[in-house]
């Protein structure tokens, strides 16, 4: 009878009750477009570049190599995984507090005990075989507020994992886009150097026919060696470009092999933004910080059981004889059952102030939240507006059709070079700036 009503009574007990808040998104307000955007920039309707999978957003296929080798070799991508692999054996382990703990055990020894006035020496050889049970009742929900911080920290951890893989990816076409507009810059300057040189040659033969004066040909030999000048130092540059990008890749600093120009890496005919709105559920440092305040949330929950008692099962039956050959033969059976209730009575303050810090943990992740998501609006209209700008800088305007002096010319066609980067880095920017990168 007594077993009939414990059984009935253990589901109760496991139901029991939740205390602390139930988890509601804060209220953010989202605009409905993008502020300054120009008509260049695409339309905003719900389809966004972010929405693009980012091997047909960078369609250069030594690019699109390069991305892949550093998804699978970058370090911060791997530690990454290596965080959600922790968060997963966290919840586990949290998860675990709300079943209950069993152990056995088996222990045996020989003992001789000398003979006395009284008793004779004897021999005995006590042996016991035993399983014990512990279980702390989750009535208050502290375990299950604990499971579900665990379980939004994983999802955080996840969601960080997906950030620092968008990040990665954006981080390595800035960098090939780079290091394309250096290749640029160097054919530019070797073919300028060896212009000048024809030209210097041509004004020394005149020089010394007197047909120029010999300020001509010091102004020439300014020209070569300025255009000269420039060569070491993109060397320069063109080395760390590749470093950096081999430490991208989780390689040691190699060469770097590239694709097509800078000039004819292909560029998106249009580039739709999207939905503000649509931040919210597709960036993954929004995505991260909604789980750290679910988190935060939970932890509430957990804090406040503190105030109520705990209650415990406990129970332990076996087997135990003064010989082993007796163990499981005549009353060698034992058992035991019990229960525990513990309330606190006095703490000095010290649930109260948890209580208390578990609620300002959980507002300042309100704020993180809402913080996050009013710097998404911004960052993302304003990469979309200098994309815009750019490629006005980039396609429509040519510099090299109005000017005709040597020196401005070598510049303009540096700057040429800079502004096609510049159109190419905004689409990297906006891409990363709308959420996108991390779909695979």
């Amino acid at each position: 009878m007594f077993c009939k009503r414990w059984l009935i009574g253990v589901p109760l007990l496991l139901t029991g009750c939740t205390v602390g808040p139930g988890y509601k998104r804060p209220a953010v307000t989202v605009p409905d477009v993008y502020r300054g955007l120009a008509p260049e920039a695409g339309p905003q309707n719900a389809t966004s570049l972010a929405d693009e999978k980012w091997w047909t957003v960078f369609q250069d296929a030594q690019l699109q190599t390069l991305i892949r080798e550093a998804l699978s070799q970058n370090y911060d991508l791997r530690i990454a995984a290596t965080r959600v692999l922790q968060a997963q054996a966290v919840l586990g382990i949290t998860r675990a507090d709300q079943f209950p703990t069993i152990s056995g055990g088996a222990s045996s020894s020989n003992e001789r005990f000398a003979a006395t006035r009284i008793t004779p020496a004897f021999e005995t050889s006590p042996s016991q075989v035993n399983l014990s049970l512990f279980w702390e009742l989750d009535f208050w929900g502290k375990f299950r507020r604990a499971t579900e911080a665990a379980r939004a920290n994983l999802l955080a951890t996840e969601w960080g994992q997906k950030a620092v893989t968008s990040t990665l990816v954006s981080n390595v076409a800035s960098a090939y886009f780079q290091l394309l507009e250096l290749d640029s810059e160097m054919q530019i300057s070797r073919s300028t150097l060896a212009s000048r040189k024809d030209s210097l040659r041509l004004v020394e033969i005149r020089a010394k026919g007197g047909a120029t004066s010999l300020l001509d040909v010091r102004q020439s030999e300014q020209l070569v060696y300025t255009a000269a000048a420039t060569i070491p130092d993109l060397e320069r540059r063109t080395e760390q470009q590749e470093n950096l990008i081999s430490i991208l890749l989780g390689k040691n600093p190699n060469v770097v092999t590239r694709g097509k120009p800078l000039v004819e890496s292909p560029v998106l005919p249009t580039v739709p933004v999207g939905l503000p709105s649509s931040l919210v559920e597709r960036r993954p440092d929004i995505q991260s910080a909604e789980q750290q305040l679910i988190a935060a949330n939970a932890r509430i929950g957990v804090a406040k059981a503190a105030y109520f008692p705990q209650i415990s099962l406990t129970a332990l039956a076996g087997y135990q004889s003064p010989a082993l050959t007796n163990l499981f033969t005549g009353p060698a059976g034992f058992w035991s059952f019990g229960g525990q209730l513990v309330q606190p009575i006095f703490t000095g303050g010290r649930i109260r102030s948890n209580v208390r810090l578990t609620e300002a943990q959980q507002q300042e992740a309100v704020l993180v939240y809402q913080q996050s998501i009013q710097q998404a609006f911004p960052n993302s209209a304003q990469d979309a507006t200098r994309l815009s700008d750019m490629r006005y800088r980039g396609g429509v305007t040519s510099y090299l059709e109005v000017l005709d002096s040597d020196t401005r010319y070598f510049d303009a066609q540096l700057g040429l070079a800079q502004a096609q980067l510049n159109e190419r880095l905004a689409l990297v920017q906006l891409y990363s700036a709308l959420g996108g990168g991390w779909q695979q």
